[in-house]
């Protein structure tokens, strides 16, 4: 263990991940006989540039790496079919920064179209005055008590890049131009700020995910937990003032987390409805229809196939479900129709 010099953690490139934990509370360098575990901090040298060559700051710029540059991110697990499968290691070994937004780990496969991951060389995890490794977890969001927002929203997808953002943030103009204050969250994923700062722009009063709850990452988090801590994260925007929120849920239904999610009582019973997200017109039919066999109430499909006039004639033939593009996703009309389920109408919300 030694004390940081306080000059190698404000020049150090802190990552987004770790934007909850104060710089001031980072005071010790710490080489414990333990495994690094999910949420640790440890600072890293950059040994060599793969496909991330920036890192995301906490205030969302995307800072240029070289070679030497010393940066702090926060070990986790990795899922995303079109980048990485990665895994916290055994030891503080050489790893990989496997996210932008600031996700240590080992690489064990990634898409092709990825040139490899960027090296990493930990010198230590980043402890606090008492010489304990910090953790994630021990900033999360408190839990929160008193009720959920009117009426919460979720937007599911067949996988990463299907348009589920840019569903939830249209979502989100909607009912925000409708006078209701809109929450947002996204309960599941890889640390990054991108879809967060979308949402507020497009009107969220009140934004919270999953790296507020203590997770870079929710890949492997036990369902139970996450199910919690997506509670919390709505109950949270519910008891600051939010009368609706809008959860964004990452990847697809096959992967283990979301499925298990989407089959929970608990998710379910909170949730006022459901859209599916897709690229093509098959993924949303059998998506769409695998929700509604979970017990959701499936609103409607939107997402990338929306681009094909095609794609939206045959998963509108195929499913008998509302086909909406981004036009639609924030027409009043409809809106109107989807607060209404929850007993909200435009005039409650504005004062009106």
């Amino acid at each position: 263990m030694q004390i940081l010099d306080r000059k190698v953690v404000n020049r150090a490139k802190r990552a987004f991940s770790t934007r909850r934990i104060p710089a001031d509370d980072i005071k010790t360098l710490v080489t414990p006989m333990r495994a690094p575990e999910v949420g640790d901090l440890v600072l890293a040298r950059v040994a060599e540039l793969g496909s991330h060559k920036k890192i995301e700051l906490p205030s969302g710029r995307r800072a240029t790496m070289n070679p030497g540059d010393e940066i702090i991110v926060a070990y986790g697990d990795r899922y995303a079919p079109d980048q990485y499968e990665a895994y916290v290691p055994d030891d503080l070994g050489p790893c990989h920064l496997v996210a932008a937004g600031g996700v240590a780990a080992r690489a064990e496969s990634w898409h092709e179209r990825m040139s490899g991951p960027t090296r990493i060389e930990p010198i230590g995890l980043l402890g606090c005055a008492r010489h304990e490794p910090l953790n994630l977890t021990d900033y999360a969001v408190e839990r929160a008590s008193g009720p959920m927002p009117d009426a919460v929203f979720a937007v599911f997808g067949t996988s990463m890049n299907a348009g589920k953002t840019i569903t939830a943030a249209t979502l989100i103009k909607g009912f925000a131009n409708a006078g209701h204050r809109v929450g947002a969250a996204k309960i599941v994923g890889t640390a990054a700020g991108g879809d967060l700062w979308l949402m507020r722009d497009c009107g969220a009063s009140e934004v919270q995910d999953f790296t507020d709850a203590g997770f870079p990452s929710t890949f492997n988090i036990d369902p139970v937990i996450l199910c919690k801590s997506a509670e919390n994260l709505v109950r949270t925007i519910g008891k600051r003032g939010c009368d609706v929120a809008v959860i964004e849920i990452a990847d697809g239904l096959y992967r283990t987390e979301t499925a298990a999610l989407a089959a929970t009582e608990e998710l379910r019973s909170i949730l006022t409805g459901a859209f599916f997200a897709a690229g093509d017109a098959m993924g949303a039919v059998s998506g769409a229809a695998a929700l509604a066999r979970a017990g959701h109430r499936v609103l409607g499909i939107m997402g990338a196939l929306t681009r094909s006039p095609l794609a939206v004639r045959e998963a509108r033939e195929a499913s008998g479900y509302p086909i909406l593009d981004l036009n639609g996703l924030s027409d009043p009309g409809f809106v109107a129709e989807w607060a209404g389920l929850a007993g909200l109408g435009y005039a409650a919300a504005s004062g009106q």
